[in-house]
């Protein structure tokens, strides 16, 4: 029998208040849940709006331990009742350090484990560096009851590198929860499309299929306006796009893949059978 699994990302907006944040996903996973999503993918640092814009020390409050933040309580135990799949993207506080973090929950609510940012991006509009260190899980497989699943965080999806560790451990799914919109250096460039085809590359030269959620909508940190463009989708497991949002709406996407039949897929395409590790050490310098 094949094993079919059906993905949902989760494309909102989101504002100051955690509480009503965690009702609005909660709300979207249900929706979600109810077409028939078995792993649903709420977008990055959901908890409130995107902070990073700026520097200010009063958002290291809003960071909790992976077994006390509100955001992992709630989704552990809307993933049990549901019997889904959700990696929760949140503000992870480790004793002294700070993380941009995802906990994935199996569909009994489990918390298998923690993934923790790799890439963190500095720049105007995308201040991380002050808030986060790198992280120190490494890339990660997680082997769930709806397929085994690799999760990047936003600036991890513009590297192939990481892309190729979660496969090479056996992910057949790969999941990327962003926050990703308007550039402050220059009002008119739109990323949005470099954005999609880097991961639809991913997708075609590893042979998975590809999810990635973002918020949509204009926030105000303290006089700092930034618009997230949405543009949520998901692609197959040869780069094409099967669902997708635009720029203006919330809402879910779904799709459902046949990870048997990308299996063999993969396995005759050869990509992993041809690659020469002995001629990459210069890549990885």
């Amino acid at each position: 029998m094949a094993r079919q699994v059906t993905v949902a990302a989760v494309q909102t907006t989101l504002g100051h208040d955690m509480t009503a944040n965690i009702a609005r996903v909660e709300a979207l996973i249900r929706e979600a849940a109810a077409q028939g999503a078995e792993v649903v993918l709420p977008p990055e640092l959901f908890q409130g709006i995107y902070f990073p814009t700026r520097q200010d020390p009063k958002w290291f409050e809003t960071a909790y331990a992976v077994d006390e933040h509100p955001c992992v309580r709630t989704f552990a135990a809307l993933a049990n009742a549901l019997n889904v799949v959700i990696p929760i993207s949140f503000f992870e506080k480790d004793g002294p350090h700070f993380y941009n973090s995802v906990a994935i929950a199996d569909a009994d609510g489990t918390i298998l484990g923690v993934y923790r940012k790799s890439h963190i991006p500095d720049g105007p509009g995308y201040q991380e560096k002050y808030y986060f260190r790198p992280g120190n899980t490494g890339f990660k497989a997680w082997r769930t009851r709806h397929g085994t699943i690799g999760v990047g965080i936003c600036w991890d999806q513009w590297y192939p590198e990481a892309a190729r560790a979660m496969v090479l451990q056996g992910a057949e799914l790969l999941l990327y929860p962003t926050a990703i919109g308007s550039e402050p250096y220059d009002e008119g460039l739109n990323t949005s499309g470099r954005w999609r085809r880097v991961m639809q590359g991913h997708a075609v030269a590893n042979a998975v299929p590809v999810i990635a959620a973002n918020r949509v909508g204009e926030e105000d940190n303290d006089g700092v306006r930034q618009r997230y463009y949405g543009h949520s989708f998901a692609a197959d497991h040869t780069g094409e796009i099967v669902a997708g949002m635009e720029d203006d709406a919330e809402g879910v996407i779904l799709a459902t893949f046949d990870l048997d039949e990308i299996a063999a897929y993969r396995a005759n395409w050869g990509f992993f059978r041809d690659r020469r590790t002995d001629l990459y050490g210069t890549a990885l310098t």
